[in-house]
């Protein structure tokens, strides 16, 4: 269906179809459509105190505003990451600022972290229906940033975490954009460690666990600095990684733009990032996979490389909304030709 369904999408402008589809999906939600992800004893998966239905998620981005996180859940993923939000609401950047480069399989962005506001975003989360039975429907995590405009960003995240943890099972500090301006200057040192420990400040006892979210443009010495950094202020997950702005060889007329370039050429990149993470981590840090994963086989490469889970998102443009169940359906297979009898059994084991 989808496959007809294509050149209509894809004759609207990115940013048009992305609405669209959020409209679409509105029409599901509350709905029997919007319920149960895949899930068997094999495909479950324990991270943090959480446990997932299944090992393949939808990363922010997508669902900016926290919209439709139970009708992607009903599409077949086992968690779903909104945001990024942020505790004022914001335009973003100029338009266009989202463009396909069907050539590549790829996407690059300059939204600038667009979102309606947390306080909005806060009553609309808080009344999901049955949200207190995780992992039965799913998780939802809450992804967090800053104002562009904000004169004290580790106050951004410190609010962004009191602020939305009622309404999150887990939390994503994200300072990986390369759309706001100085963001990812947060992952340098004596920057990184300030942030970290104002996030940990800010969280209550039986909060919902923090994850950080990493970008994969990095210098020697990164990985274990952030590592250590995750570990010393009690960081529960790292998410490896964000939208690059390398540009590899290219062939779409898009390729020029600026922004974060994801979707099949970040797919090597983010796998390596992964693989370095993982050395530094030594299994004290649980990992995330997120960066060119289009299908069950890429999906299996990040676990085997390290990843207890795995998110998507720019391959739905090209692969469509039942493609998270495909991969969900292609991981248990595989399992079962590798004899194993769960996901965890797999995690680092290349």
């Amino acid at each position: 269906m989808y496959k007809l369904l294509r050149p209509l999408m894809f004759a609207l402008d990115a940013e048009t179809a992305h609405r669209a589809t959020i409209a679409l999906l509105k029409l599901r939600t509350g709905t029997a459509f919007a319920s149960r992800p895949p899930s068997s004893q094999a495909l479950e998966c324990s991270l943090a105190g959480l446990r997932f239905p299944n090992p393949v998620g939808l990363a922010a981005g997508f669902d900016k505003d926290g919209e439709v996180p139970d009708a992607m859940l009903g599409l077949g993923f086992g968690f779903v990451e909104v945001g990024t939000l942020t505790p004022r609401p914001q335009t973003g950047n100029p338009k266009p600022r989202l463009f396909r480069l069907a050539e590549d399989d790829a996407v690059i962005n300059r939204m600038g972290f667009n979102n309606c506001g947390q306080a909005e975003a806060l009553e609309r989360l808080g009344k999901r229906a049955g949200r207190a039975i995780a992992g039965v429907n799913g998780i939802v995590g809450v992804n967090i940033g800053a104002n562009k405009d904000s004169v004290d960003r580790v106050a951004d995240y410190a609010m962004g975490v009191r602020r939305m943890a009622p309404v999150a099972d887990y939390l994503t500090v994200n300072i990986s954009s390369p759309n706001t301006p100085g963001l990812r200057n947060l992952q340098a040192g004596g920057e990184l460690d300030e942030l970290l420990a104002a996030v940990r400040e800010a969280r209550v006892a039986g909060g919902p666990p923090v994850f950080l979210k990493v970008a994969p443009d990095l210098d020697p010495g990164d990985h274990r600095r952030i590592v250590r950094a995750a570990i010393d202020r009690g960081i529960d997950a790292l998410i490896v990684a964000n939208t690059t702005v390398s540009r590899p060889t290219l062939i779409s007329a898009h390729r020029s733009e600026t922004g974060g370039l994801s979707g099949r050429p970040l797919k090597s990149l983010a796998l390596d990032q992964l693989r370095a993470f993982r050395a530094e981590a030594g299994g004290q840090l649980p990992l995330i996979a997120v960066g060119g994963i289009e299908n069950s086989e890429d999906a299996w490469a990040r676990i085997l490389a390290g990843a207890s889970l795995v998110q998507l998102y720019s391959a739905l443009v090209y692969e469509g909304p039942g493609l998270a169940r495909r991969i969900a359906d292609g991981l248990a297979v595989k399992l079962r030709k590798a004899c194993l009898s769960s996901i965890a059994e797999a995690v680092a084991s290349e």
